[in-house]
Formats: C-alpha cells, sequence, structure tokens
C-alpha cells in the first residue's frame, strides 16, 4: 500500500485529463430499483466513504474528515485513489461528491499541509492537489457536487471540478475561493476553472477580493447550479444524475473533452513550475508569519 500512495503521490500512477474514452451499458437510474437488481458496494478508508450501486452505475463518495473536511496530503491520496478506482470499474458511470460532516462541504486546503513544512513536503503536498483537480476535472464519469454545507477555498475548487452543483438553500451556507482573505495568491489553474463557471470578469472581482457568496449569490452568478432544502440535496442529485446518464457516454465524453481540455493541458504543460512557484511564495517568512496567525486564531477559536 506504501507503494501504491507513493506512486499516487509522485504522479507516477495515474491517468491525466479526459481518460482514453470508454462506452459503458447506458442504465437508466431509479431512485427506488428493484431489489433484485439491486447490487451495492461499499469500501471506506480513513476519510472517504465510497459507494457503488451496480445496477445504476452510480457511485457516492462522502468526505468523512471532521471537523472540516481539510484536505491533507493523506486526504488528498486517499480521493485520489478512491476516483482512480472507480474510473477503472465497468460499472460505475457517475459519482456524487458530498459530505458526512455537519453544515460542511470542505473548508479547503489543510493550512498545517503548508505551515512549518520543509519544501519537499509542501511540493509533495501541491503536487497532490493538482492531481486531484487534473482527476476531476478530467474525468469520463458524470460528477455532482451535492454541497450541503461551507464550501471556500479548495473546497470549492472541489465543486467547480463537477459537472453540475447542488447546494443547500440555508442562509449559512457560503462559496467561493476566498485564498486573498489568507495572504494565499490563487494558482492559475484555480482562476482557469473560475472563469470556465463563472466568466471572466467575475471570477477577477472574487479573486481579487475574496469573496464568499451566499447560496442565492452562487446560484446568480452560476458558481452553483440549483439550491434545494438541505433533506433534498441527494434525491435531487439522483434525479439530475438520471438526466446525465440518458446522454450516451461517448457523446458526452467527447464534448466534455472539448470543452476542458485546453484547462488540463495548461497545467499538465507547467505542473512542474507551478509546483516550484506555490513552494517558493508558501515558503517565505512573511507568508509563513500570516499561516501561523491564521492557525493561532482558529486555536482561540476552539478554545
Amino acid at each position: 500500500m506504501a507503494a501504491v500512495l507513493k506512486a499516487f503521490r509522485s504522479g507516477h500512477l495515474s491517468l491525466y485529463g479526459i481518460r482514453s474514452l470508454h462506452c459503458k451499458p447506458t442504465r437508466i437510474l431509479c431512485q427506488s430499483p428493484c431489489k433484485s437488481s439491486y447490487q451495492r458496494r461499499l469500501f471506506t478508508n480513513k476519510n472517504l466513504i465510497v459507494e457503488l450501486d451496480s445496477s445504476t452505475g452510480l457511485a457516492v463518495i462522502q468526505m468523512k474528515k471532521p471537523p472540516v473536511n481539510s484536505l491533507s496530503l493523506e486526504f488528498l491520496t486517499e480521493f485520489a485513489i478512491s476516483l482512480e478506482k472507480l474510473e477503472m470499474d465497468r460499472e460505475c458511470r457517475g459519482v456524487v461528491i458530498t459530505s458526512s460532516v455537519p453544515k460542511i462541504f470542505s473548508a479547503g486546503l489543510d493550512i498545517n499541509e503548508m505551515y512549518g513544512k520543509t519544501p519537499e513536503h509542501t511540493g509533495e503536498f501541491w503536487r497532490a492537489v493538482q492531481e486531484i483537480w487534473l482527476k476531476l476535472y478530467g474525468s469520463n464519469l458524470v460528477t455532482i457536487a451535492a454541497i450541503n454545507g461551507m464550501s471556500p477555498a479548495g473546497g470549492c475548487l472541489l465543486a467547480m471540478t463537477c459537472d453540475y452543483r447542488i447546494m443547500a438553500d440555508n442562509p449559512k451556507y457560503a462559496i467561493g475561493l476566498n485564498e486573498t482573505k489568507l495572504g494565499i495568491v490563487a494558482p492559475f489553474w484555480f482562476k482557469d476553472t473560475m472563469i470556465n463557471t463563472i466568466g471572466r470578469r467575475a471570477t477577477e472581482y472574487s479573486l481579487q477580493l475574496g469573496i464568499m457568496y451566499s447560496a442565492s449569490e452562487a446560484l446568480e452568478n452560476g458558481l452553483v447550479d440549483q439550491l434545494v432544502a438541505q433533506d433534498k440535496i441527494m434525491p435531487t442529485a439522483l434525479s439530475v444524475m438520471s438526466e446525465w446518464l440518458a446522454i450516451p457516454d461517448h457523446a458526452r465524453q467527447i464534448t466534455k473533452s472539448m470543452m476542458r481540455k485546453p484547462t488540463l493541458d495548461r497545467l499538465l504543460a507547467n505542473r512542474e513550475s507551478d509546483i516550484q512557484a506555490f513552494v517558493n511564495f508558501i515558503t517565505k517568512d512573511s507568508i509563513q508569519k500570516s499561516l501561523q496567525l491564521y492557525l493561532e486564531m482558529l486555536k482561540q477559536r476552539k478554545s
């Protein structure tokens, strides 16, 4: 297992961008399938619950890393391996990504992975962040984000990689790339993903001010596609998934590749320089001091 983890972290055991197209048998997703054809496979690890229904081709990934589903190196590695398994499984055609932690989808990157660490560790962590984005943004699967809580920074990025985003209609929940408020600059591929989602001007405004949008604001600017009551998120995700899975896989996958490949290729062509730029930036004394102050603030809140 250690060898597999190392290979994923180094990027040597991955399928980048849109995978080579493979058509899977088309099945119509039924919210209440007959018991005779109802086959669930469940596999879990420390940070994720992954369940695949072979009768419908639908998988659900639940993030379960309390208190806030922070994206640590370990979490990202487990997520990448789980996605790879689903991509290679001929029974799987779509995946819903959600959270089992109350009121939180994901709070984003784990600050502890960036504070007080060696340049080598920081680079390994950033490669894992790149990896999860490459896998999700370039996935052949239909991907739906069921955003059932707060989703700042990296949590927003995860949601934006998906084909469709459903968010709980709760005034206490917000979503956005708020890196500048921590003194951090969102990298170019975060920016590109947001431009592809809400447009250039809205992205420039959002990134400079580190704006967190309420659910209603996110719906208005296209950051999410649909708002529903908290208890309706998963039923709605199933209904939406049925619409997407009704489309022949090959046609949908080619169309997705046509739209997303230029954005994926840009990171692939600049992956090593992006890692080096991140390491150089995050290890600066001024940035480390800013991260330290933020961590101390979090500790005070907990106490």
